[in-house]
């Protein structure tokens, strides 16, 4: 494909449109080489080779059903290979001086970078997201990388001096050192951020890597590893196995020799892996289980930035998000106003293929995506009041897709299921309340805690929502999006209480950290 000359914008979570037509002939560009390479047979790799298996699965697109490729799904005796292929390659790679480490990661960022809009494309096309949110996906993940590296490069590979107690024959040092192998177990909505991200933290602080993705994203994974290879990390350092998580996951999380799990995942399945992984002894896990993410409106909001706000978090990529914004507090002597701007702003949203520039929103990503939209509804209906959406969409075009209508519903107690499951669906409920403090106890009673957001005119119930939410993340007055848009250096993203294993956010100041282990060094002289 012949290089278009770029003068594009960068692209985040927070753009509201693309109004660049540079951009979308770049990213009309990517996606038709993209769909020249589709139909592959995707084979795993392990130690630098490609390996295939008796058993193969086809991955079709959420938009139309079309088959995309098929992949290989490991067996137990592969994934154990890979684990094996990482510990023999942990000793070269961890004594690698940091420099070249950042170096070979930086490298792997460019050549994100470079492919970044066949990348978007294949995002469109695997999972249904617009060009906006692929092209993000991408940029996130190249930014994570960078920023990890800057992070080990900033602390001199977190190598520091201590004190001597007074003895001048006595030298000491704190180092941050490797654990070994990480698996890394990754979803489908970010297939890129959430298995770049923290693989690139891995494998700058000096671990070695086996890769998990989601079965819903084996394209996506396979291009990763493409560009891991391309960078020049060594073999062995960063394998990849394919297959489902009761297998392929649940064989990862029991080999011995993985010493760290990242895991993406709903809190169900992320806090049974952390409790089945550390059983020898404790061992690292680095799990961001999920979100039921709540948005407050005062009485003395911009109801229309409240309500754009928002729909941006409560409907983008249909919700796939863990930060998506699915409960909504609102003061009663504003909740009529707020809840038809809020309506009058979802009947305008644009739904159907996201690769064409003027669909907003995108199909589910599966059949069971759908169901569980159609039980929730069909919930909401029973026991409150549904707003708008509801329906499943079969229109000329959509019929072989997984489209749904984007539904906002009321009438439901802050203790329903479907205020206390995490859907992720474009299904979001608004509940009035009397005050901010009782938004508050609202908002706060639940086990997860990941994302939140108020909208208030107020400075006293900004400071006492900033003292008194329980969230990782928490935005004031954003009309970019309620609860949803952390980026690398700006917003670090992590959860509190079941949303997190850690409380330490990707992106930020602390996360490469958890990658390794503290080791005092004293020598005399």
């Amino acid at each position: 494909m012949t290089a278009i000359p770029s003068t594009r914008p960068k692209i985040t979570y927070a753009t509201a449109q693309i109004d660049n037509e540079q951009l979308d002939l770049e990213y009309e560009a990517g996606l038709a080489a993209i769909r020249a390479t589709l139909g592959e047979h995707l084979q795993n790799v392990v130690g630098g080779r490609e390996v295939d298996s008796a058993q193969s699965s086809a991955k079709q697109s959420p938009i139309d059903g079309a088959q995309l490729g098929t992949f290989a799904l490991a067996t137990e005796l592969d994934v154990h290979a890979a684990v094996g292929a990482a510990r023999s390659a942990f000793p070269a790679w961890s004594r690698r001086p940091w420099q070249e480490r950042v170096a070979i990661l930086r490298r792997a960022a460019d050549l994100l970078g470079e492919r970044q809009m066949q990348l978007a494309g294949l995002l469109s096309l695997e999972v249904g997201k617009n060009r906006l949110e692929a092209i993000g996906d991408v940029e996130e993940t190249i930014d994570l990388i960078r920023w990890s590296c800057r992070m080990v490069e900033q602390s001199d590979g977190f190598d520091r001096p201590m004190g001597n107690l007074g003895d001048a024959t006595v030298h000491t040092r704190s180092v941050l050192r490797p654990f070994g192998v990480w698996a890394v177990i990754s979803p489908f909505n970010f297939p890129f951020a959430l298995a770049g991200g923290p693989a690139g933290a891995a494998l700058v602080a000096g671990n070695t890597v086996v890769f998990k993705p989601s079965s819903d994203a084996p394209l996506s994974a396979a291009h990763l590893t493409r560009v891991m290879r391309d960078a020049g990390v060594p073999d062995g350092v960063f394998n990849l196995v394919m297959g489902p998580g009761e297998t392929v996951g649940a064989a990862l999380v029991d080999d011995p020799d993985v010493g760290g799990v990242v895991f993406t995942g709903s809190f169900e399945v992320g806090f049974g892996l952390y409790k089945r992984f550390a059983r020898t002894y404790p061992k690292p896990m680095i799990a961001e289980m999920g979100g039921k993410s709540p948005s407050i409106v005062a009485r003395t909001a911009d109801l229309d930035e409240a309500a754009e706000g928002i729909l941006r978090s409560a409907f983008a990529f249909g919700a796939q998000k863990c930060a998506a914004n699915s409960r909504i507090f609102v003061e009663r002597s504003v909740h009529d106003d707020f809840v038809r701007r809020l309506v009058e702003k979802t009947e305008k949203i644009t739904i159907g293929d996201p690769t064409r520039r003027e669909n907003w929103l995108g199909p589910l990503i599966s059949a069971r995506s759908v169901g569980r939209y159609e039980t929730a509804v069909a919930e909401a209906r029973r026991d409150g009041r549904v707003y708008i959406g509801g329906e499943r969409l079969s229109d000329a075009g959509l019929e072989s897709g997984y489209f749904v209508e984007p539904t906002i519903v009321g009438g439901l107690s802050h203790e329903h299921r479907l205020l206390r499951d995490e859907l992720f669906v474009p299904f979001t409920a608004v509940v009035p309340v009397d005050s901010v403090d009782q938004a508050l106890d609202f908002a706060n009673d639940h086990i997860l805690g990941l994302t939140a957001g108020i909208y208030s005119e107020d400075k006293s119930e900004i400071d006492e929502f900033l003292a008194r939410i329980e969230a990782g993340v928490v935005y004031v007055n954003r009309r970019a999006g309620s609860t949803t848009g952390a980026w690398a250096g700006a917003q670090p993203f992590g959860g509190w209480k079941g949303s997190t294993a850690t409380g330490r956010g990707s992106g930020g100041y602390y996360y490469v950290q958890q990658f390794m282990r503290e080791q005092s060094r004293t020598i005399v002289d």
